[in-house]
């Protein structure tokens, strides 16, 4: 039986003023065992609206024991942390921390999560506006008491609610945490207290527990790879968006093997491993290196050749999966094989996982399984049996939500008509996507209504008619329709043109908005919808062509040719 706990923990609390200085001081520290921060910007306003309510958020454990100096990360933040005896490890409570370390920071506005302000006519907690917006102040101002007596000074009109903003900054600075304090040498025990703690709640995901169990040790963890930082990666190299951690170590695991769902606990180990080792030999760090060249692969490939810009348009994520799986064993393929991977992708794409039996899962090993090293042709042909001559039926315009497949597929065909902003006329770019969609699940903060919801028929509101891509320029419904409706005196009317056509909408339709006939607007755009995305679904899957291997696997090599005439 493992050994417990020395001693007891000591219980304590700390105002949330003190543990924030501490954290930005370098005396917090995360274990490197430690589950990746995971809350979105909604989780974190959700903590700082329970603050400022009174509400009880949860106690923390802290591992009390020395840490060396040197550049440490928690959350967005880097610090020059000093050596201490006695720092923090966070045990549980990483989440709370990290959260408002950040959120109180100046930086907080480099990442979205934690770029948060108080918004006084809503007394709620709100993103930080693009522009200065008196009555929105930042959580970094009105956390401190100085910058509000500031801020107030200089927007005189706000003056009445000075006494609220004060509040706030009082009952944000004295808020009391609870905290056990935990001293123990022994860093496996700390390891099964953090397993416990969080499987009575919310189980820890396979990609937390595959970190946890191939973590290595403490000193030297800051300079590894990890799959929390092959996301980041991705991102930062092609700004796809953050891939979530599952999926990645799915890629990671396709890669070394055909079954990315096979039991991770002796993945390292070739002679308790079930199943094909087909990299013999392979530590973690070099398996985690070549997944991530996999995965950039496989992201170039979706981006560049099969039309899906950001992690959020991407139907099924299995299909990421299985796409590294190829890219690693055939970082290289000819244009023609490339071709025949767009047309897989898409066709089963429009099939969906229902001809593997319907789970994700099993859809993922069965295609996994036909691509095998050495084997381009084979492979390709392989992935394209089950859809070879599978002619699918349109898909529903009808419905449309931006996390489900047809909506995610629709996303992908406007896309591809290079949507322009009404505002500038000029084209949107990729980044604009990234910046927009970087956290968030779906790409619901890039999709707007054209007609409000609470103007539309009924009938017509799932409609894709009624939804335009628009990656964080218009903040309503009525600006983007007024703009829509007749061109603005500001643009040129033939750039107007151009931005109506990039959302396939024409001078005619136009005509309906301005005239208020919403449901004659919407039946049209439906339809021109309807050609949009039928034409792009053709192009890429390629209907009624034959899956012809490359022209040179077709060219029978001369000395084949003179056996073959020497013999008849």
């Amino acid at each position: 039986m493992r050994p417990g706990l020395d001693t007891q923990p000591s219980a304590t609390t700390f105002d949330l003023e003190e543990l924030v200085d501490r954290a930005w001081s370098g005396y917090v520290r995360v274990p490197h065992f430690q589950r990746d921060f995971r809350w979105t910007r909604a989780d974190v306003a959700r903590l700082f609206d329970s603050i400022v309510k009174g509400y009880p958020v949860g106690s923390l454990l802290l591992w009390v024991r020395p840490a060396s100096k040197g550049k440490i990360h928690l959350g967005q933040l880097e610090i020059d942390a000093p050596q201490s005896d006695g720092a923090f490890w966070v045990v549980d409570g990483q989440q709370r921390v990290t959260s408002l370390a950040n959120a109180l920071h100046p930086a907080s506005t480099h990442d979205s999560r934690f770029s948060l302000a108080y918004d006084l006519r809503t007394s709620q907690f709100t993103s930080q506006p693009a522009q200065i917006d008196p009555w929105i102040i930042p959580l970094p101002v009105i956390f401190d008491l100085q910058g509000v007596l500031t801020w107030f000074s200089k927007y005189p009109e706000i003056s009445s609610h000075l006494h609220e903003a004060t509040s706030v900054t009082k009952k944000l600075r004295q808020f009391n945490i609870p905290a056990y304090l935990v001293k123990q040498d022994d860093e496996a025990i700390l390891r099964d207290i953090f397993d416990r703690m969080n499987n009575y709640g919310k189980r820890l995901s396979r990609a937390e527990i595959f970190s946890a169990l191939f973590a290595g040790p403490e000193e030297g963890a800051g300079e590894r790879l990890n799959i929390s930082l092959i996301a980041e990666h991705i991102n930062e190299s092609f700004g796809f968006g953050i891939i979530d951690d599952d999926t990645v170590l799915r890629a990671i695991l396709a890669r070394r093997g055909p079954d990315p769902a096979r039991e991770i606990r002796s993945e390292f180990s070739d002679e308790s491993r079930r199943g094909t080792v087909e990299f013999p030999g392979e530590d973690r760090d070099a398996a985690y290196l070549a997944g991530e060249e996999a995965l950039r692969l496989a992201v170039q490939f979706l981006q560049n050749v099969a039309g899906v810009p950001h992690f959020t348009f991407l139907t099924y994520r299995y299909l990421l999966v299985v796409l590294c799986r190829f890219f690693a064993h055939f970082p290289e393929p000819d244009i023609r094989s490339l071709q025949l991977m767009r047309r897989w992708y898409w066709r089963t794409t429009l099939a969906g996982p229902e001809i593997f039996k319907g789970s994700f899962t099993n859809a993922m090993r069965v295609l996994c399984s036909r691509i095998r090293k050495g084997d381009l042709i084979g492979s390709v042909d392989r992935l394209l049996e089950p859809v070879g001559r599978l002619d699918q039926p349109m898909p529903d315009l009808r419905r449309f939500r931006t996390n489900e497949a047809v909506g995610k597929m629709a996303l992908c065909a406007l896309w591809s008509i290079n949507p322009r902003s009404p505002r500038s006329g000029q084209p949107y770019e990729r980044s604009q996507l990234t910046e927009v969609l970087t956290d968030r699940p779906t790409a619901a903060d890039a999709v707007r209504y054209i007609i409000s919801q609470r103007i539309a028929p009924p009938e017509y509101r799932l409609w894709a008619a009624n939804r335009i891509v628009v990656p964080n320029d218009f903040e309503s419904v009525d600006e983007i329709l007024g703009r829509l409706a007749q061109y603005p005196l500001d643009m040129e009317e033939d750039r107007w043109r151009d931005v109506l056509a990039s959302h396939a909408i024409t001078p005619s339709m136009a005509q309906f908005l301005a005239d208020g006939d919403v449901s004659q607007f919407l039946r049209a755009r439906q339809e021109a919808l309807t050609v949009v995305f039928r034409d792009f679904l053709q192009k890429m899957a390629e209907w009624g062509f034959e899956n012809t291997p490359p022209l040179s696997e077709l060219i029978i090599p001369d000395d084949e040719e003179e056996d073959t005439d020497e013999s008849s």
